[in-house]
């Protein structure tokens, strides 16, 4: 199913070829105050052609042929622009045939392997704020991905390899295995790494057994992995309690590490060696992708193994790139990691291109994001000014939304409040992120992403449970109606109507995008569209049972679009508030 502004520009496509004897002049759709739609490509094929605008814009039309049926209106207006107002039937009829399809419209795509990169938590530490964004829209793309037919392949590069784990296993053996196991299931990660680290740095002997633990774990040593093992499984615990808690998808399956590269990083070496792409630099070898200077001018160097040996994130990224294309087969992948990695990741990208293991069709992204700052607009932290714990934020929005419901509906059973108190205060933490460009940083203000006015999750399941009422409240089965002849006759029918039919659009826009705002942006315009419709509009006390049955068809329609569209966000929709 097409929107209907892109089944006009298809036939004015194929019209202005053949006035134009070619393929390749692209004519303009854009909305109009006084049409749905205005094609201004005629101007400027008129000029190539030598021919009056509106001579080329009449030829047009007649080349057009087939939009009787479609719009109601067409016309060669001004200088030659072309003015065509859809037809409230064909309106009716498209929305029909979208009520009646269990996708409401939205096709699939043709399929590509995709990998999408997000999450990536440090074992060992609790989640905080910094890996919101990176969760929440990485979640988002892959529902979004996997609902157009795409093949994705989940995968959470967490952070479980590297020095600081000899520190680590020597804190987990002075505490003793029982008494470290049980104070990171408490949940308090954080203060075991803080524990550590203030040995690390205070005491050389503590430094030496460290250094030593790391040596025997990058070799291989039984009881060594035995235990890093084990803070690898009580650190996932945790991460799981948070993805459960925030109904993320991620799951052991998905578990990515850092350490399963850790074969792969010597052959990196050695595969950018036999490439002649190697150089040598103070010491550590290199690779120097063009294009890249440090402040003074000169060449800037990626890094892959420093002078002492030892490897980095560049060489465990480039692994990365080596795993996912050569053994995995993936073409499209896609790394949901903060901008100040904007050059890291670049810099990558562009030496697996030199080195061959990135070409086309491959394709890899960064789908970068700003920061979550505070009102003072510095990185959002807790009280303590330590970074706000994840699962904090969301165990406070809960609270919160469920003081706010109880004000707003006290006759809600205390049990069904919790549930629906859940639904919207994760559903608003999580709103109040995607709504923003992804590009920007944006502040944490609970007091706006709670309200249940403007663009935020509660308005938008308020207008979901809003619609679940009407029928609730006259007794109707919701899908007695989905087979309803549709009727377009006021102003208010057709805005909702035409917001309705570009429900594809605003999904294949999104991930044309990488953009989670752009759906957010849609479905509160249909939340919009919707209100003016029932203000407008009378659903129960229609003029006579055709429209009644109609109108109530419209607000299922609405209903279930609102639905899928916050479903496709990972933000529930309950059907009473």
């Amino acid at each position: 199913m097409a929107d209907p502004l892109h089944i006009l520009a298809a036939r004015l496509q194929a019209a202005f070829d053949a006035v134009a004897g070619r393929t390749g002049v692209d004519p303009v759709i854009r909305p109009s105050e006084h049409a749905d739609a205005q094609a201004n490509g005629a101007l400027a094929l008129a000029k190539e052609l030598g021919r009056s605008p509106r001579d080329v814009a009449q030829a047009v039309l007649e080349a057009c042929g087939g939009l009787s049926g479609v719009c109601s209106s067409i016309e060669v207006a001004g200088p030659g622009f072309l003015n065509l107002v859809l037809d409230n039937s064909f309106l009716a009829g498209e929305l029909s045939t979208v009520a009646t399809d269990e996708r409401l419209g939205v096709g699939v795509v043709a399929p590509r392997k995709v990998i999408i990169d997000y999450s990536a938590p440090n074992v060992a530490k609790e989640m905080h704020v910094g890996h919101l964004r990176t969760t929440v829209i990485g979640d988002a793309l892959v529902r979004l991905m996997e609902h157009l037919g795409h093949e994705v392949i989940r995968e959470n590069h967490i952070g479980d390899w590297g020095t600081p784990f000899g520190m680590l296993i020597e804190h987990l053996l002075d505490l003793g295995e029982t008494q470290a196991a049980d104070h990171l299931s408490l949940g308090d990660l954080d203060g075991f790494y803080k524990q550590a680290r203030a040995k690390f740095d205070a005491d050389d002997v503590f430094k030496d057994r460290a250094r030593a633990r790391v040596v025997l774990l990058q070799s291989g040593d039984t009881e060594t992995r035995r235990l890093w093992k084990l803070l690898v499984d009580l650190s996932t615990k945790h991460f799981n309690a948070v993805y459960s808690l925030l109904g993320i998808l991620l799951t052991d399956d998905d578990l990515m590490g850092e350490s399963a590269y850790n074969d792969l990083l010597p052959q990196v070496i050695t595969r950018l060696d036999a490439l002649g792409l190697l150089q040598q630099s103070d010491g550590a070898d290199v690779v120097f992708p063009p294009g890249y200077t440090n402040r003074d001018g000169d060449p800037l160097p990626l890094i892959v193994q420093k002078g002492q040996g030892g490897f980095n994130y560049a060489t465990s990224d480039l692994a990365c790139v080596i795993d996912r294309v050569e053994r995995i087969g993936a073409d499209l992948l896609l790394y949901v990691v903060g901008a100040p990695q904007a050059q890291h990741l670049s810099m990558v990208f562009d030496v697996a291109r030199m080195a061959g293991w990135l070409k086309d069709p491959v394709e890899a992204v960064h789908v970068s994001f700003g920061s979550v700052l505070g009102s003072d607009r510095k990185m959002l932290k807790s009280r303590s000014g330590d970074p706000l714990k994840f699962i904090d934020l969301v165990t406070e929005a809960v609270a919160r939304a469920d003081e706010a419901i109880a004000a707003k509906n006290p006759e809600l059973p205390a049990d069904e409040r919790a549930r629906v108190a859940r639904m919207v205060g994760i559903g608003a933490v999580k709103y109040a992120d995607l709504s923003t460009d992804r590009v920007r940083d944006y502040v944490f203000d609970w007091e706006r992403m709670l309200s249940f006015d403007g663009n935020t999750a509660p308005y938008l399941q308020y207008a979901h449970a809003r619609i679940c009422s009407i029928f609730r409240r006259a007794g109707i089965d919701r899908a007695s109606v989905a087979s309803t002849t549709l009727s377009v006759v006021e102003p208010q029918e057709r805005d909702l109507a035409l917001k309705i039919l570009g429900f594809e659009s605003a999904i294949l826009d999104t991930l044309e995008r990488y953009s989670p705002h752009r759906l957010c942006t849609y479905l509160y315009e249909l939340a919009t569209a919707f209100t003016a419709f029932y203000e407008h509009c009378p659903v129960l006390k229609a003029d006579d049972d055709a429209i009644r049955a109609s109108r109530l068809a419209l607000c299922d329609l609405t209903a279930r679009v609102m639905n899928r569209g916050l479903g496709l966000l990972g933000i529930d929709a309950p059907e009473q508030m």
